[in-house]
């Protein structure tokens, strides 16, 4: 055996240009899989670091016909729940919030939430230091946990930080633990801080809270034993008893779902990089079959050491075995090199969706032990899968005819032949099915990105600041802080317009619901009223953001406080709730506490929540007369980013001095954001495909050329007895181009079937269109025209005398 190796790697040292060929060839389509399935083992198989992670889930509220899918959890179905519940060993919740720290320099903002007492124990995370959070801290206890990262970069990493004080949001914390560093997937981008109180939000009272509005974020750890189809079978009496024991609640006809980890965490990701695992699957297959093509050449033409290996007593077993360790070599060599191209290839991807990919972006992403593994194994695979045939085939040596062959070269047998345009088809079917899917995927991502959003997102500065509740306890203390900070802004040179709202468009976190009802007529209960996406605005919002008004009015400086309550309503809703009738004028019941509210004006229809999904309602409210903590921003001017977060933060240190501004980011950087799952899979696809186009075309130019040069003599002989150059052209054209045609034929079929696999993923885009089908096989006929014609344009160049003189 040992014998065989050192003689297959002799023979692959003779042939340096077939072994580059091969090699690189395989390299591509190793490296590609190995790469996805680093990023797939990354983000689907490696479980989070928890405790028993497969026994913990997370719970949503949905309400399916008033379009209220997977919310957050009211605190009275919480309470509720917690109770009464025998599905869980351990049952928490957590309130995402942003603190303002003080106190350790500059004030900054710091992203985290607000717990009960057993969030971390149901988790199964356990301090590095200190103690996690006691019961009877729950409700009324001033303290706070802190990551390791805090610690070590805003601490200094001090050897007494327990029992230290921070000053969160202007009140003093006690640190009582530190927290080992939480999974990038679990709590996002920089979470760094969490205190308890979880039932309390800042700006909003307590009874607003209680009226079952969704601010909990649930998790529930499974007992021992129960599954997840248990648990949810036991869901349906908790949701009757809730409903039976709070029937005034906004959510008490809502229905609970539960989710894994893993999948809450990964799910919608899931059909994308399905998507992506099949298209670098396709590249591998197509690589395969090159190199087998390639082998089965090589194999073919060393029929006479075949014939003579067997003629002195060799096996054909030791024959085949011999070849195969030939074919296993170059895809073990080409193994390493793809893992090298994976090795660079892994972390640019979270790099490039950073924003939408659980992965944080500083971390490299490993090639872990399984995934080398993954990639020993394949390349095992596809070494004896390309091998074996054409080891099989050229073993089944004619002594006779291989010894008096001499140095003369074949093309083969029929089978060898049939073989060969078979590999071909399936070439041609895998790149039309590859190419066809990447064309729709592009096609989708132009229309996504030409969709009209209702706003000018270029030149807009967004940034998020959080108002202590101790310096601003109500709507009057906000409304001055708002007048105060966006006259300090219209002050500054460079700044065109500022205004503030309680939201940010395209960011599912910095979303607002609120509920809507018409007075006149039946009155639904509250339970069964329709939600609006709803936005408390300040002065000059629709100036800043670009956003027509179409009819009646804006708000102004009578809408304030104690005075008529005033909504604008987009112009999609006016239609949907009053159809033809002008709705200026017009009341409608706005919120939990079902305020009257008149309609005074209509704007232009946004994109809030998806660029790809409108909201059919959107209200307006006037920030003097509701207002809250957690605010957004915002500035036009056609200054830098940066440049615009010194001068925001410049303006609001004169009006308090002891705030800070979070996440500064241009609103064309969150647009881009919400598309940039739909834009690496185009990128990633196309790529992929543009490298089954290439692989392709090489693969049928190789298989021609080399028929064109083995039927040198026939073509001398055709050419002697009078055949034309257009005829020569025409033979080896239609016998190139008939196996392609066959693939172009199977792979339309395949591109149909695969148009309707990512249906789910395509924009106003039909899995099923004519011209981006059309195009497809025409770019990929055209590509392996050319393959075709120019080895047949090199046999019309044949000299017959020539030709005849070398038989």
């Amino acid at each position: 055996m040992i014998a065989d190796l050192k003689f297959a790697l002799r023979q692959l040292r003779k042939s340096p240009g077939f072994t580059l060929i091969a090699v690189l060839t395989l390299a591509l389509g190793i490296g590609l899989n190995t790469a996805i399935f680093s990023l797939i083992s990354d983000l689907f198989l490696r479980g989070l670091p928890f405790k028993e992670p497969q026994r913990l889930v997370h719970m949503y509220s949905n309400a399916r016909e008033r379009n209220l899918l997977e919310l957050a959890i009211s605190v009275p179905r919480f309470e509720h729940y917690r109770e009464s519940q025998t599905i869980f060993d351990g049952f928490g919740a957590e309130n995402v919030s942003a603190f303002t720290l003080t106190g350790l320099g500059d004030a900054v903002q710091v992203l985290g939430g607000q717990v009960t007492s057993n969030y971390f124990d149901v988790l199964g995370v356990h301090p590095i230091r200190g103690r996690n959070f006691l019961p009877e801290e729950e409700e009324t206890a001033d303290v706070a946990m802190v990551t390791e990262n805090f610690w070590q970069k805003r601490m200094g990493g001090d050897a007494n930080v327990i029992g230290r004080s921070i000053t969160l949001n202007g009140a003093p914390h006690t640190i009582v633990g530190v927290l080992p560093n939480l999974p990038f997937s679990w709590v996002g981008p920089a979470a760094e801080v969490w205190t308890t109180k979880p039932f309390e939000i800042a700006g909003i009272s307590y009874e607003r809270i209680m009226r079952g509005s969704g601010v909990l974020r649930v998790v529930g750890r499974l007992k021992p034993g129960m599954t997840l189809e248990h648990a949810r079978a036991a869901l349906p009496p908790l949701e009757q008893s809730y409903r039976a024991r709070y029937p005034d609640k906004i959510d008490s006809s809502s229905v609970m779902t539960l989710k894994t980890l893993a999948e809450d965490t990964t799910g919608n990701l899931r059909p994308a990089f399905a998507t992506l695992l099949t298209a670098v699957a396709f590249v591998l297959l197509i690589a395969c079959s090159n190199v087998a093509n390639l082998l089965l050449v090589r194999f073919s033409g060393r029929r006479r050491e075949i014939a003579l290996r067997m003629a002195i007593g060799a096996s054909r077993r030791s024959v085949v075995r011999l070849f195969i360790f030939e074919s296993l070599l170059v895809s073990v060599i080409a193994g390493i090199a793809g893992a090298l191209l994976a090795w660079y290839v892994v972390p640019i991807v979270p790099k490039m969706a950073s924003n939408f990919l659980p992965f944080d972006p500083d971390t490299r992403v490993q090639l872990s032990l399984g995934v080398l593994g993954f990639t020993i194994v394949m390349s095992i695979l596809t070494g004896v899968a390309m091998g074996i045939y054409p080891a099989l085939q050229t073993s089944r040596a004619d002594l006779v005819g291989g010894l008096k062959e001499g140095g003369r070269s074949t093309s083969g047998s029929a089978h060898q032949l049939r073989f060969r345009k078979f590999l071909i088809g399936a070439q041609v079917a895998l790149s039309v099915t590859l190419l066809a899917g990447a064309a729709l995927l592009i096609t989708s991502f132009v229309r996504l990105s030409q969709q009209s959003i209702g706003y000018r997102p270029d030149n807009l500065w967004i940034g998020f600041v959080t108002l202590p509740q101790a310096r601003y306890p109500d709507d009057s203390s906000r409304e001055r802080f708002a007048e105060q900070t966006l006259a300090a802004l219209r002050n500054v040179p460079g700044i065109e317009s500022a205004t503030m709202c309680a939201d940010i468009p395209l960011i599912p976190a910095g979303s607002s619901n609120t509920l809507y009802a018409r007075p006149d007529g039946e009155i639904l209960s509250i339970d069964k009223r329709a939600a609006a996406a709803f936005h408390n605005i300040a002065p000059d919002y629709f100036k800043t953001w670009g956003i027509p008004l179409l009819a009646g009015r804006d708000f102004n400086e009578h809408d304030v406080a104690g005075g008529q309550n005033v909504i604008l309503i987009s112009q999609g809703g006016a239609k949907k709730i009053f159809g033809n009738e002008s709705p200026i004028g017009k009341t409608l019941l706005v919120g939990s506490d079902s305020t009257p509210a008149e309609i005074v004006g209509i704007v232009g229809d946004v994109r809030t929540r998806k660029i790809a999904e409108p909201d059919d309602v959107e209200l307006y409210r006037p920030w003097a007369q509701q207002s809250f903590s957690f605010l957004s921003i915002d500035v036009r001017s056609n200054l830098s980013v940066d440049a615009v977060t010194k001068l925001v933060r410049s303006a609001l240190a004169t009006v308090d001095p002891g705030l800070a501004v979070a996440l500064p980011q241009s609103m064309s950087a969150i647009v881009a954001q919400a598309v940039g799952q739909t834009k690496l899979m185009m990128w990633l696809l196309g790529i992929f495909a543009g490298v089954a186009l290439l692989l392709a075309s090489i693969g049928i130019y190789g298989a021609v050329a080399y028929t064109v040069e083995q039927r040198t003599g026939e073509i001398g002989v055709r050419m002697a007895l009078g055949a034309q150059t257009m005829d020569v052209l025409r033979l080896i054209v239609n016998q190139g181009m008939r196996p392609v045609i066959f693939g172009l034929v199977v792979g339309l079929a395949a591109a149909l079937a695969l148009g309707h696999l990512i249906a789910s993923q395509l924009y106003q885009t039909s899995a099923f269109n004519p011209l981006v089908l059309t195009a497809t096989m025409a770019i990929l006929g055209f590509a392996t025209l050319l393959a075709c014609l120019i080895p047949a344009r090199r046999a019309t160049l044949v000299d017959p005398i020539q030709a005849l003189r070398s038989e």
